[in-house]
């Protein structure tokens, strides 16, 4: 039997469409001013004639980018510092939650207080980068890696679906059948944790592709630099390989340099937006992790 909407009902969902569209169009307006930009000519991207549509469509934008060696560094890097970081980040998580949500751990809530605490209280940048440099790690590509290679938000994220979504009996059944606690782990747990597996995995790589301050602050030599630092490069200092030369060619480097912006921005973006649709389903059901059941 069809439930008959009231009046308030169809208000509130009229509200929450026109609102959802408003801020659909906020976000995707300046995406297709970007993406239509990298596909045009320099000339009418320096002018200012794209909008939302490519003028005078080319490519030599992306040809440009691809074939600049410091881009195409800065991407091989943030390509290592996700993969590496999010591999190392995941297991780091698992490590500290999956001991943390078992119930017969000594000093668990002492633990687990402690964890908290560093989610509220920090030491800040100039201690943590006392801490990198004290460790000598500047310059070093494990300064992008393991300073802030466990979020304590996603540890209670582990925590929370190691008890709602594993029975005690599982465990207790297990350990009747001999298996030891890392057993348990690896083949057990671990298979059921997929969904949040793939959560924290996604959480940690948008974090890791997008880090931009650790980079400024921990590395000075180019070769070890992520993308993004390149990206600033070309948003803020306008760094396109070289300099000089009279006033028309300085005028079509500074076309060139408008152009790359566009098409950095691209570049840097593609990656996540194309690793998304394969964690999706995964994503959908660990994002309700902790969530009340009807």
């Amino acid at each position: 039997m069809k439930v008959k909407e009231t009046r308030a009902d169809r208000a509130f969902v009229i509200t929450a469409y026109v609102l959802l569209t408003i801020f659909l169009f906020v976000v995707l307006l300046p995406l297709l001013n970007i993406v239509a930009s990298s596909l045009s000519s320099p000339r009418a991207v320096s002018s200012g004639q794209v909008l939302f549509w490519p003028v005078d469509i080319t490519f030599r934008g992306y040809t440009e980018a691809l074939s600049n060696p410091a881009i195409i560094r800065g991407f091989a890097n943030s390509v290592f510092y996700t993969v590496v970081g999010t591999l190392i980040s995941v297991a780091g998580t698992i490590a500290i939650a999956y001991p943390l949500s078992r119930q017969n751990l000594f000093g668990r809530k002492v633990i687990t207080g402690a964890v908290v605490f560093t989610m509220l209280f920090s030491g800040g940048v100039i201690p943590m980068y006392l801490v990198v440099q004290s460790l000598g790690l500047l310059d070093t590509r494990w300064s992008m890696l393991l300073p802030n290679a466990i979020g304590v938000w996603q540890v209670i994220i582990a925590m929370v679906f190691f008890r709602s979504s594993i029975p005690d009996e599982v465990y207790e059944a297990a350990q009747l059948d001999g298996a030891s606690e890392l057993r348990i782990l690896w083949t057990i747990v671990l298979p059921l944790a997929k969904p949040l597996i793939a959560v924290i995995a996604l959480m940690y790589a948008i974090m890791q592709w997008n880090s931009y301050f650790d980079a400024l602050m921990y590395l000075r030599n180019a070769d070890l630099q992520p993308l993004q630092l390149v990206l600033r490069g070309l948003l803020i200092l306008n760094d396109t390989g070289a300099g000089g030369g009279d006033v028309t060619e300085q005028l079509r480097r500074r076309e060139l340099a408008d152009l790359l912006k566009y098409s950095t921005v691209v570049i840097a973006t593609v990656p996540m937006l194309v690793v998304y649709p394969f964690v999706a389903k995964y994503f959908n059901k660990g994002i309700m992790v902790g969530a009340v059941k009807g």
